[in-house]
């Protein structure tokens, strides 16, 4: 798993400050692709963080690195609730909504924006992306903010600083298990 890319994509997720991010990698093989997600997910698991295929293509898999107690927390804001009963998910626990995630994305027709929630992003944040993807929104960065903007930059200000900070200390000779918190 290419260690750079992880960074680039993943480092407020690795860090614990983000519940989850999204990447596409483009594996040589689909058994080293499953090798290499055993491995990682071996040496990162006790560290609280997992990482999954959500959808398998031929020449890409979309895959989601994610903190499985940020996002059971998540999934219970009474918004986030709102929104993936609309969309047909089984609330019952974060592990069912994950099953629920990789059935939309390999069945619907559209995409399903209701991921946000998976990533972290506020729920009224997500709810305004879903319901006016085209308007309505005060500000954009890694979503865009329909509700509370000063939040929002504070986290995209977190965000860019934890990628700058991971990148510059991968480049120093960290390996990915030592910037994993």
């Amino acid at each position: 798993m290419p260690e750079d890319l992880l960074v680039r994509f993943c480092a407020p997720t690795l860090a614990g400050i983000k519940t989850g991010s999204l990447f596409t990698l483009h594996p040589s093989s689909r058994d080293d692709f499953r090798k290499d997600i055993l491995m990682f997910n071996r040496s990162v698991n006790s560290k609280g963080i997992r990482i999954l295929p959500l959808k398998v293509c031929d020449d890409y898999v979309l895959t989601y690195i994610y903190r499985p107690a940020m996002l059971d927390k998540d999934l219970k804001d009474p918004v986030a609730v709102s929104i993936l009963k609309r969309f047909g998910y089984a609330v019952i626990s974060s592990e069912r909504c994950l099953a629920d995630l990789v059935r939309r994305l390999n069945t619907s027709p559209t995409f399903p924006h209701e991921i946000g929630l998976f990533l972290g992003y506020p729920p009224l944040d997500v709810d305004g992306f879903i319901r006016n993807p085209q308007g309505g929104f005060y500000e954009t960065g890694y979503w865009k903010v329909y509700s509370d903007v000063d939040s929002a930059r504070l986290a995209f200000r977190r965000y860019k600083k934890c990628t700058e900070e991971y990148g510059r200390m991968l480049k120093e000779g960290r390996t990915l298990e030592q910037l994993v918190v």
